[in-house]
């Protein structure tokens, strides 16, 4: 590992702090050095406060050191004017001589544009650095700029027997919540929903389970709520409805919503591509990012029309014997690993 990459590689560790906070901004980290010295860090602020390079430069104590420092950034900085000034700008007024970035930004308002600016006031600018390590710290912004939808997770628990609930009669006579995993497994989940922007599951998950969609084992926000109801036969009594938190209700075109304050009711065909048509509307309303817990029809629905990223997969101890099977799925394995008695497993759409 060469020096650029040794602080870019820093550069990315930064920036996850900013996961489940800066969206639909990309979580960047940035880091200044001077003579082989870090002087200042910073990664991107909550959404709507300043941008990573703002905050490494602002870190900066003695701001003399900068006309003669090299900025390193996994993200090309911006170059327009949105919620805050473009941080292109505040490079070339500090003087920095030298700007390392890990990925050139595919967003149409940037895409090459403050590499440009950079350029054109004198400065030296190298792209490229640890590439592929940087695409996949931004896989949600760039899959959100890329291919207009959101990065795409399901995530479903299924017994070692391979399924995801009990039988309909079994759950019918006794209707707690059957838990497959264990409770660490469960509060990694809650932690998993406070990293996302939107959270999916279809009319069955909440008549059945009436879940409430939040984060409550963990610190941090709680995703939007997309629930596709194609009929609308959800009521206020449900969880979802609660008015806590954005949800957005899918239906169909030819059922009629009731406006409701803080619910987003929007139509789509549900004729055939209905996860084409879900993502083009998760994109309208700029979510970058999308943990699908079920039900078994609706993960099954995103795998058959192949629209997802990233699987993560639980395999509890319980043994079912019958019931709903769970989804199949192939990718490319990407870890296994335990969390005490249960089995995660991620794998990635290849």
């Amino acid at each position: 590992m060469n020096i650029d990459e040794k602080y870019l590689l820093r550069c990315i560790q930064l920036a996850k702090n900013g996961l489940g906070s800066t969206a639909p901004n990309p979580m960047v980290g940035a880091v200044l050095v001077h003579n082989n010295e870090i002087i200042g860090e910073g990664y991107t602020s909550p959404y709507g406060g300043p941008h990573a390079e703002v905050n490494a430069i602002n870190s900066v104590s003695d701001k003399s050191l900068l006309k003669s420092a090299t900025l390193y950034v996994t993200l090309e900085p911006c170059s327009h004017f949105g919620l805050t000034p473009p941080c292109s700008d505040l490079i070339v007024s500090n003087t920095i001589p030298k700007v390392v970035i890990g990925l050139q930004d595919p967003h149409k308002k940037v895409a090459g544009k403050g590499i440009a600016k950079l350029r054109s006031a004198g400065c030296e600018v190298k792209i490229g650095v640890l590439e592929n390590e940087c695409r996949e710290h931004h896989k949600r912004f760039l899959t959100f700029q890329e291919r207009k939808r959101p990065y795409i997770i399901l995530k479903w628990a299924e017994s070692s027997d391979g399924f995801i609930a009990p039988e309909v009669l079994k759950r019918k006579n006794n209707p707690e919540p059957y838990w497959i995993t264990n409770i660490h497994s469960r509060q990694l989940v809650h932690q998993w929903r406070s990293e996302e922007q939107a959270i999916l599951v279809g009319t069955n998950t909440v008549k059945e389970d009436n879940p409430k969609l939040n984060v409550r084992d963990w610190q941090g926000n709680s995703p939007t709520r997309v629930i596709i109801d194609a009929n609308l036969v959800l009521n206020s009594e449900h969880n979802i409805f609660d008015k806590s938190i954005k949800t957005i209700v899918v239906h169909h075109h030819k059922a009629k919503a009731k406006k409701q304050t803080k619910i987003i009711y929007e139509a789509i065909d549900f004729g055939e591509n209905t996860i084409s048509q879900l993502c083009s509307i998760l994109y309208k309303h700029h979510i970058t990012s999308l943990i699908v817990e079920g039900g078994k029809k609706t993960l099954q629905s995103f795998i058959d029309e192949n629209i997802w990223d990233e699987a993560r997969i639980f395999k509890g101890t319980k043994v079912f014997e019958t019931g709903l099977k769970a989804p199949e799925i192939t990718g490319e394995l990407i870890s296994s690993k335990k969390i005490i008695n249960d089995t995660l497993t991620v794998i990635k759409n290849d």
